[in-house]
């Protein structure tokens, strides 16, 4: 069995194991290509970065992290272990935007020991996605195809949007913009439900904005960040009402 790389830390969301993808270890190795993502059933968010928010604010609440650093993340659902957006084999809803840490699964970028620089193209060896049956062959003798090219242009794309991300959450705490987030929905005859353990922006704190703050998130794109996060938590009453099975909007 292979094994994680030597500076072991806890597994990223969905991996199961972490192996370094290699021509000598896997020569005729390939990808069998899906249509569904059965990983995802048991998961209530998922990791995003900035350059997705434009699109993903139009599906999903988007939210902050508990803690330090706080990743920003989409909602699936308002419960652990609830996903509101794929059936039991693990299909899409159609026409729905899917946030690219599901999408470059199994792959990641990871050092392979702590003293690395670089970053290695990795995979999930417990997935069933990459093996000697996969029909899209990841080498060409001991180059890399051109499928495993894109794939490790994609991985380097997310790994470049995940620096930018982490500078926008950074600004957001030096700014004090982000609170405890807390949302509450109420059906007649019954007691409220209240969700907790986010964060969020403040939108009175950004209205009260000094002109030069203001003027700096406006240059470097962050206020239409921010304003992106604050319309998609009004998907949060959709996916309430979908995860009761409630008619939705």
């Amino acid at each position: 069995m292979a094994s994680q790389p030597d500076n072991a830390q806890p597994l990223p969301l969905f991996y199961q194991s972490i192996a370094p993808l290699s021509s000598q270890l896997h020569p005729g190795w390939g990808l069998t290509l899906r249509s569904a993502f059965p990983e995802t059933k048991i998961t209530h968010a998922v990791p995003i970065t900035v350059d997705e928010f434009a699109a993903a604010q139009r599906h999903y609440p988007i939210v902050f992290g508990m803690g330090d650093g706080p990743a920003p993340l989409a909602l699936l659902g308002l419960n652990e272990g609830v996903n509101t957006f794929v059936d039991a084999d693990g299909n899409w809803r159609p026409d729905t935007y899917i946030p690219a840490y599901i999408r470059r699964y199994p792959f990641l970028l990871a050092k392979l020991t702590p003293e690395s620089t670089e970053l290695s193209l990795c995979f999930d060896d417990q997935s069933g996605l990459v093996g000697p049956d996969g029909a899209d062959k990841l080498f060409d003798g001991d180059q890399p195809s051109e499928i495993t090219k894109n794939i490790l242009q994609f991985c380097e794309q997310f790994e470049q949007s995940v620096a930018r991300t982490r500078a926008f959450v950074e600004d957001l705490e030096k700014s004090g913009l982000l609170i405890d987030g807390e949302f509450t929905v109420s059906r007649d005859n019954e007691q409220p439900a209240i969700y907790r353990g986010f964060r969020m922006v403040a939108e009175e704190k950004v209205q009260e904005m000094r002109g030069d703050q203001a003027r700096k998130m406006v240059q470097n794109g962050a206020l239409g960040l921010v304003y992106a996060h604050l319309f998609s938590l009004g998907n949060l009453r959709e996916i309430y009402a979908r995860q009761q099975g409630l008619p939705t909007v």
